[in-house]
């Protein structure tokens, strides 16, 4: 197992590790964490924390997530990892014939045309079904008080609540985005930090999620509303896209780290981007804490990894993808000879920045998840079904209109996904769920947390605490201003251009629960936000 010492913070920690026996909830908002705790204290497992959590979350953090996003889970539970992908495709009447014609050389951000189909709503669902020990009613009770009575507004979410409005105001105009501003800016502002916020529609919504297992939003009324407010306003989304809709049971992909076995959900997402670099680096004997020349390697591993997953990450039901040969010694010991001492110039595409929330449970009965969800982009589309709260993604953003790369639009497609659970496990036990959320930081930070704990003996809150880099393209480097100047200095004479964000809110925000030796949960949850751990 993990072992590492519970007092070594080799840097300023701004949190105390979390210790508990019988449960634990790891994620970005205190009231969230505290309704799949709820959960637990009533007989729920890790499962049922994970889905009455995730629920809750699209509620008290509508600034990254919501009903209508997707959804990727890793489950230990039964001595066995399971990995679920409940990301939906592109509607079948979506072509690049279509979005060509209506004016755009590149997939829009906002409005009807990168709505894909939604997943969540099946993800808990399929999660309850399979897994779970208590009703999806049950589960989604909580998420449906603090919806129908109302919340107060937490400090991070508050500012990028603003930050949004200011941005949907500025743009988005039509009948089609009239009622995100009705539901999100009831007054014609949005809440302010400390502010109630309710929705009637959103609480009937997960109502009916809950009565009907999901089906109500892809078979019944919830469907209907979906698709007849995208018949009047120039969506393309039809029943059918809905009904066809099922999530996806897969088999985790891995790597081995130190002695450690990393997983993550195979492509269509980007989990194997940290997998690859993290196999390159593995190949390193000399790598330590905090030095420039490991955040170098770390940084050049990260570009090279990237490189191949834009390449070649895609719906493997439309073209298959070569995990296995991504992920062998071989290869990496081939791209780890590209590394030198000063930075590469690889040719991946701009990374955006995205909205997205984290999650990891774990009960006394040896359950664990790890659970991310999104709407891409902060609040999405712009998109809400009028009465229900149904905030749409615009995950088809990322789709390419050229018909050669092979991340191209196709109807039915699902395109390559940023949102990824990570797990670790160690001669076959568990050692815990950990994620990082935040687009194309999210492998980034993924590779950062494992080294930090796996290579460099950090504890789960001085994992997350550590300061991170972001590599966004070409040369160029964000590092975090609590990275030594030192680090930075070096960093620049090595070819990096290092730039240095005001807030830290690019960095990605995580979560860790680590299960030791003895059976004790060991939590740690990410200062970058409102991250609080809730256990007994």
């Amino acid at each position: 197992m993990l072992q590492f010492d519970p007092l070594y913070y080799p840097h300023k920690s701004q949190r105390t590790m979390v210790f508990a026996q019988n449960g634990m909830v790891a994620t970005s908002q205190p009231l969230a964490a505290e309704a799949g705790l709820s959960v637990l204290r009533q007989g729920g497992n890790a499962i049922d924390a994970a889905v009455a959590t995730a629920a809750t979350l699209t509620v008290l953090e509508p600034t990254s997530n919501g009903i209508g996003g997707d959804a990727f889970a890793l489950v230990w539970t039964g001595g066995k990892l399971y990995g679920l992908n409940s990301s939906g495709p592109a509607p079948r009447r979506l072509t690049i014939e279509e979005v060509e014609r209506r004016g755009h050389s590149e997939m829009p951000r906002w409005g009807w045309l990168p709505v894909t189909v939604p997943g969540v709503p099946a993800a808990w669902n399929a999660l309850s079904e399979r897994f779970g020990s208590l009703p999806l009613e049950t589960n989604l009770s909580p998420a449906i008080t603090y919806a129908g009575e109302g919340y107060p507004v937490s400090p991070t979410t508050g500012y990028y609540w603003q930050r949004a409005f200011d941005i949907y105001k500025q743009n988005l105009k039509g009948p089609e985005f009239e009622p995100w501003f009705e539901v999100f800016a009831p007054e014609g502002k949005p809440p302010g930090i400390g502010e109630v916020f309710s929705s009637k529609g959103h609480a009937k919504t997960l109502e009916s999620i809950a009565k009907t297992g999901a089906r109500s939003f892809y078979q019944g009324d919830l469907a209907e509303k979906i698709v007849d407010f995208a018949a009047k306003t120039g969506g393309l989304i039809a029943r059918e896209d809905l009904e066809a809709f099922v999530p996806e049971w897969v088999e985790p992909i891995k790597v081995n780290y130190r002695g450690f076995d990393v997983w993550e959900i195979p492509p269509n997402g980007q989990g194997i981007v940290a997998l690859m670099a993290l196999n390159i680096l593995s190949l390193y004997d000399d790598l330590e804490f905090g030095t420039p020349l490991t955040y170098h390697r770390q940084i050049e591993a990260v570009k090279l990894a990237f490189s191949d997953a834009k390449a070649c990450v895609t719906d493997q039901r439309f073209r298959k993808v070569d995990v296995e040969g991504l992920l062998s010694l071989d290869y990496a010991r081939s791209r780890m000879k590209l590394i030198g001492s000063s930075a590469l110039l690889p040719k991946p595409g701009m990374l955006p920045q995205s909205g997205t929330v984290y999650l990891a449970t774990a009960d006394r009965y040896g359950n664990m998840v790890s659970y991310i969800q999104s709407n891409y982009m902060g609040f999405g589309s712009g998109i809400v079904v009028p009465g229900t709260g149904i905030a749409l993604q615009n995950r088809g953003h990322t789709f390419s209109l050229d018909r050669t790369h092979v991340n191209c639009l196709e109807p039915g497609k699902r395109t390559y996904h940023t949102i990824i659970p990570g797990f670790m496990t160690k001669g076959g036990e568990p050692v815990g769920p950990f994620g990082v959320m935040g687009a194309f930081m999210q492998p980034q930070g993924h590779v950062q947390v494992v080294m930090n704990a796996v290579g460099f003996g950090l504890n789960p809150q001085a994992a997350l605490d550590a300061p991170r880099f972001q590599w966004l393209e070409g040369k160029t480097v964000e590092l975090e201003s609590t990275m030594p100047d030192s680090v930075r200095e070096k960093l620049s004479r090595m070819g990096h251009d290092v730039r240095i964000p005001v807030t830290s809110g690019s960095f990605g925000r995580g979560q860790i629960i680590w299960r030791m030796p003895n059976g004790t949960l060991a939590g740690g949850t990410e200062p970058r936000t409102d991250g609080t751990i809730a256990a007994y």
